[in-house]
C-alpha cells in the first residue's frame, strides 16, 4: 500500500543515515549543539535553569562497570546511582525484555525500585506484520544507539551529569502520615503544597537532559498542625505507553533530538507509529514543569502538551485523572506558566508551535473554565516563549532571540538557535483583544528573560514595567558553552507613548547574584509589587537559599539553607494584608546526610518557623503551588 511504501522509504532513509553516520561521524554532537523539537506541534518545557556547566568535578565522573554485577554505577562524592543493565533493543519477542525503571539509591536498602511491581512489559496484541516491524525497527534502534555511544555527549545531554546527585530520580511514595516536625507549623498553613519535577522512570538509552524526565508531583498536606507526604508520577499518555512496553520509546526533546541522529530518532518513532506500535496522537508531553489550581482542577503542565488533571486524595496522596482539554475547548498545547489574575479570576495562557503557523496564540479562560477564541499573534519564525506576564489590562509577550530552526538538524546542528541578528522585543496586547491588530511591539535589545516575575502599569508615565531575570548566554540552558551563566534581576520599562524601552539591574553590582525560580505575592500579580522571593542559584545550577528582594530600593535579604543544603523554587504563601505577610515553603535536601525536609520560613523576618522531616528524598525540581483546604474540598 502507499503507506507501507512510504514506511519502506523511511526505513531506507534510516539505514542510509546510519551507514553515512559510520563513515562521516554525523552523530557527533558538537560542543555548541543541543536540541529541542517534536514531530508535531509540540514543545518541551523548561523551568529550573540547568546547563550544569559549573557542576563540581565530583559529579562529572565517567560510568564504570562493576566486575560482580551487570549494573552500571555512577559514582560521586554524594551518592551512588545503581542503574539496571543497559537496554539493547534486539529481542524478537513482542514482549521485549527491557530495562527496568531506574533505581536510584544511596545504598541498596534506602530507595526501592520505582514501580517495582509493574516494571515488566505487558503482552502486546500485535499481528504478524507488527511483530516483524517491531523486530526490524528494534534492530535499527540498536544500530543507532551503537553509533551514538561512540561519541561523547556534552554535559547538556549527558545523563551522568544531568541526573547525578540529587537531580537523580526517586520511586513513588504513598502518603505517609504524621511526619516529624521541628518547630511549629503556623495555623494558617492548612491545605497542600505541591511541587512538580522531572523524574525519568527508565534509564536513558542515549542522551538525556534534566528537563526530559517524566513528571512527578510531590505533595505535603497540612492538617491541624500535622503533615503528610506523597509523590506520584503524572500518568501521561507517553508514560502509560512506555510502561506498557516496559521501556522508553518516545523521543526526548533535548537529550536526543540533535542533528542527524535526532532526525533518525524522529523517523524511527514515526515508523513505529505507522505500524501502530506507539501512538503519539494523544499527546507526547511529560507534564513535569508547572502546576496551577484553577476552576477546581489541579493541572500539571509542560508546554509540549495539554495539561494533565491531577487529584489530591483525602489522605494526601495523588492520582492522575487524565489529559485535560477544558471539556473539549483546548486543542493545542499550553505553556507551563499560565497567569491567574487575582482580581477577576481569569486564567491567561499562550500556546506556541515550532512546525507551522500560527507560531503563537493567546487565549484566556473565565473563572468557570470557558475559553476565549484564540488570538493569533503573527511572528516571522517560531520562538521560544517559556513565560510571559500580565498587568491589570494587558498581557506582555516576550519575542526574544532564542528561536527554532528545524533545518539546522539537516546540517547536523541544533534546532534551538541563538539568533544574534534578531532584536528582542515585548508585545503589549489588551487582555480582551479579539485579534492582534492593536498589539504594540517595543524593542528591548539583548534581553532574554527565561522567567518574568511580574509586570504592572504606571499610567503617569505611560509605561508598562516588567520584572524578570535576564539570562546570558541566552541559550545556555540548552547548549553547552564556555561562558559562565549570569541571571540578572532587571526592571524593564516599556514606554507606550514613545515606543522605547529601558532596562536596569535592580541589585547593585557589588551584591549581584544569580536569581532564578521564584515569585511575588500571587495576590498582587499584575499589580505593582515591592518584594520578590527568588532562588539563589549558586553554585549554579544548585540553589543554596533564597533572596527577598526589595524591587524599589534593590535591598537584598538572604536566607541560606545551611551547609551542604540545597533547594529549589521558594513558594510564597500570603497570610494577611501586608505584601510580605506570609511564609516561604521550600523543599531542601541535605547532601551530607542525604535527607530531605520541607522548610517553612517567616517571609517578614526570614526566621525558620518549622522543618518537616520527609520520609523520602526529594530531588531538585521545578515549580509548585499551594491549595487551601477549602479549595481542596471543591475538587472536580
Amino acid at each position: 500500500t502507499p503507506s507501507h511504501n512510504n514506511l519502506l522509504l523511511l526505513l531506507l532513509l534510516l539505514i542510509i543515515i546510519i551507514i553515512q553516520g559510520q563513515q562521516t561521524n554525523i552523530f557527533t554532537q558538537s560542543k555548541q549543539t543541543c536540541s529541542i523539537t517534536m514531530p508535531s506541534n509540540t514543545l518541551f518545557n523548561t523551568t529550573l535553569p540547568s546547563p550544569f556547566k559549573d557542576l563540581p568535578s565530583t559529579l562529572l565522573l565517567p560510568l564504570k562497570k562493576t566486575s560482580s554485577s551487570s549494573n552500571i554505577i555512577t559514582s560521586s562524592s554524594l551518592q551512588t546511582i545503581h542503574f539496571p543493565k543497559q537496554y539493547h533493543p534486539t529481542s524478537t519477542s513482542t514482549t521485549t525484555t527491557v530495562p527496568t525503571p531506574i533505581k536510584t539509591t544511596t545504598t541498596p536498602s534506602t530507595e526501592t525500585n520505582p514501580l517495582s511491581s509493574t516494571n515488566q512489559p505487558l503482552p502486546q496484541k500485535w499481528n504478524l506484520l507488527q511483530k516483524a516491524a517491531a523486530t526490524a525497527l528494534d534492530l535499527v534502534e540498536t544500530a543507532l544507539v551503537s553509533h551514538e555511544r561512540k561519541h561523547p555527549l556534552p554535559k547538556t545531554a549527558d545523563p551522568r551529569v544531568q541526573i547525578a546527585g540529587n537531580f537523580a530520580p526517586v520511586p513513588e511514595h504513598a502518603a505517609d502520615q504524621g511526619l516529624p516536625v521541628v518547630g511549629k507549623i503556623p495555623k494558617c498553613i492548612d491545605g497542600v503544597y505541591v511541587r512538580n519535577g522531572a523524574n525519568p522512570l527508565y534509564e536513558p538509552v542515549a542522551g538525556h537532559h534534566f528537563f526530559d524526565g517524566d513528571g512527578m508531583v510531590h505533595a505535603v498536606k497540612f492538617t491541624n498542625g500535622s503533615a503528610s507526604y506523597a509523590c506520584r508520577f503524572t500518568e501521561t499518555q507517553r508514560l502509560t505507553q512506555e510502561k506498557s512496553l516496559g521501556r522508553p520509546v518516545f523521543p526526548k526533546a533535548i537529550g536526543e533530538l540533535h542533528g542527524h541522529s535526532g532526525i533518525a530518532r524522529l523517523l524511527l518513532f514515526y515508523a513505529r507509529g505507522l505500524f501502530g506500535l506507539v501512538d503519539g496522537s494523544h499527546g507526547m508531553g511529560v507534564a513535569n514543569a508547572g502546576l496551577v489550581y484553577f476552576n477546581n482542577h489541579l493541572l500539571a503542565m509542560s508546554e509540549d502538551d495539554l495539561p494533565y488533571h491531577v487529584r489530591i486524595t483525602p489522605n494526601g496522596d495523588l492520582t492522575t485523572v487524565g489529559r485535560y482539554d477544558f471539556n473539549g475547548q483546548l486543542n493545542s498545547t499550553m505553556i507551563a506558566h499560565p497567569k491567574l489574575d487575582p482580581v477577576d479570576g481569569d486564567l491567561h495562557a499562550l500556546s506556541y508551535d515550532v512546525i507551522q503557523k500560527p507560531y503563537l496564540k493567546y487565549f484566556r479562560f473565565s473563572p468557570d473554565g470557558v475559553k476565549s477564541p484564540d488570538v493569533e499573534i503573527p511572528l516571522k519564525e517560531p520562538t521560544m516563549m517559556h513565560d510571559f506576564a500580565i498587568t491589570e489590562n494587558f498581557v506582555v509577550v516576550p519575542d526574544q532571540q532564542v528561536v527554532f530552526k528545524l533545518t539546522e538538524m539537516i546540517t547536523g546542528g541544533s534546532p534551538v538557535v541563538y539568533d544574534k541578528n534578531k532584536t528582542s522585543r515585548f508585545g503589549i496586547l489588551h487582555k480582551n483583544a479579539k485579534d492582534a491588530n492593536a498589539m504594540r511591539w517595543i524593542d528591548a535589545p539583548d534581553c532574554f528573560c527565561f522567567h518574568l516575575w511580574n509586570a504592572w502599569e504606571e499610567p503617569e508615565t505611560e509605561e508598562v514595567v516588567v520584572i524578570g531575570s535576564c539570562m546570558t548566554p541566552a541559550d545556555s540552558i540548552f547548549n553547552e558553552c564556555d561562558e559562565s551563566l549570569k541571571s540578572v534581576l532587571s526592571e524593564i520599562r516599556l514606554n507606550l507613548r514613545t515606543g522605547q524601552s529601558t532596562r536596569r539591574p535592580i541589585i547593585s553590582d557589588a551584591e549581584q547574584v544569580n536569581l532564578e525560580a521564584g515569585m511575588v505575592n500571587r495576590n498582587k500579580l499584575g499589580r505593582k509589587t515591592r518584594f520578590a522571593y527568588l532562588a539563589l542559584a549558586e553554585p549554579w545550577p544548585k540553589v543554596s537559599g533564597f533572596a527577598k528582594v526589595d524591587l524599589l530600593s534593590g535591598e537584598v535579604k538572604k536566607y541560606m539553607y545551611g551547609e551542604e543544603k540545597f533547594g529549589g523554587e521558594p513558594l510564597f504563601l500570603p497570610n494577611g494584608q501586608e505584601e510580605d505577610d506570609g511564609y516561604i515553603l521550600a523543599f531542601v535536601h541535605d547532601e551530607k546526610e542525604w535527607k530531605s525536609e520541607l522548610q517553612i520560613v517567616n517571609a517578614q523576618n526570614l526566621k525558620l518557623e518549622a522543618s518537616i522531616k520527609l520520609p523520602s528524598r526529594v530531588p531538585y525540581g521545578f515549580h509548585g503551588t499551594f491549595i487551601h483546604s477549602n479549595d481542596l474540598r471543591k475538587q472536580a
